[in-house]
């Protein structure tokens, strides 16, 4: 195998940052209720759906997000969205036994709680251990522990990854 299928091999098992060891932790998150905190919060009957602004956190789990807005909106009594925008807006997951944090930010970012899937938009960046992943698009589904980078359709919006070395143990 040459270097190249190597290094694009270690580049696909990294994107597939959530191991099974961590899933059952992610998995779980969506099965919490959803807190939120803000400055403002006004509600739509009509619509059934909610804006909250200013410094808004967004808690379920594990996943915290911090942004300046968020909008939900909610399906037959449950959220089924929640677009949160900022610049940028930050989110963070925090896998079960001792596993590194997932730390991730962009401008625009979509929740789909009952889909177990987040989607950040534009600026796009998340980070774990040792790698820092970069793109205008990243799709991260938890049931299947995917998570995909980049937009097929574009050969000029890239993906742009970063695999740093484990740092050698000083004496």
């Amino acid at each position: 195998m040459n270097n190249t299928k190597r290094v694009l091999l270690y580049c696909l098992s990294l994107l597939l940052i959530l191991s099974s060891t961590q899933l059952s932790a992610l998995e779980s998150d969506s099965e919490q209720p959803i807190t939120i905190d803000s400055n403002t919060a006004t509600y739509d009957d009509t619509t059934s759906t909610s804006i909250y602004t200013g410094n808004v956190i967004s808690i379920q789990g594990s996943i915290r997000v911090n942004s300046d807005k968020l909008v939900v909106y909610m399906k037959d009594g449950e959220a089924d969205k929640l677009v949160f925008t900022g610049k940028p807006a930050k989110f963070k997951q925090t896998p079960d036994k001792g596993g590194e944090d997932i730390i991730g930010e962009a401008l625009t970012g979509e929740y789909y709680p009952k889909k177990s899937l987040l989607v950040l938009i534009e600026d796009a960046t998340v980070w774990q251990g040792n790698a820092t992943y970069s793109s205008n698009l990243i799709e991260y589904d938890i049931k299947t522990s995917l998570v995909k980078a980049g937009e097929k359709s574009s050969a000029t919006k890239r993906v742009h990854v970063i695999l740093q070395p484990k740092q050698k143990a000083t004496k």
